[in-house]
């Protein structure tokens, strides 16, 4: 129930970053809900992958590169899906950036107390 919740949210700040961001287009809520699942299995599936090869990359710039590889995964998933598209590697960028910050706010109202008193 936990992860289909979090898809969800996640599904939610992609709806909403497509509002804001003149760059991305998403044409339905279950075109998000659909690119929130891709993303999730993309990152659970090939993240991985590309950060073991791009490894030296990623230290010299000190872990800047996982930008690119986040936005690389933002493009595939725009090939992947007929009703998401993103402009340019620059708007991938952005949205990247903005839908960590925004899924972080979102699955911190998740989280509960473990502490009991």
């Amino acid at each position: 129930m936990n992860l289909i919740i979090k898809l969800l949210l996640n599904a939610i700040a992609v709806f909403a970053l497509a509002y804001v961001l003149n760059g991305v287009h998403v044409n339905g809520y279950i075109s998000a809900v659909i690119v929130a699942v891709v993303l999730s299995i993309l990152n659970l599936l090939v993240k991985p992958l590309l950060v073991i090869l791009t490894l030296p990359i990623t230290i010299i710039t000190l872990g800047l590169f996982m930008l690119i590889i986040n936005a690389l995964l933002i493009l595939l998933a725009d090939e992947l899906i007929t009703g998401f598209e993103v402009d340019n590697i620059w708007w991938a960028i952005l949205f990247s950036v903005l839908l960590s910050i925004l899924q972080s706010l979102l699955h911190s109202f998740l989280k509960t107390d473990k502490k009991k008193v």
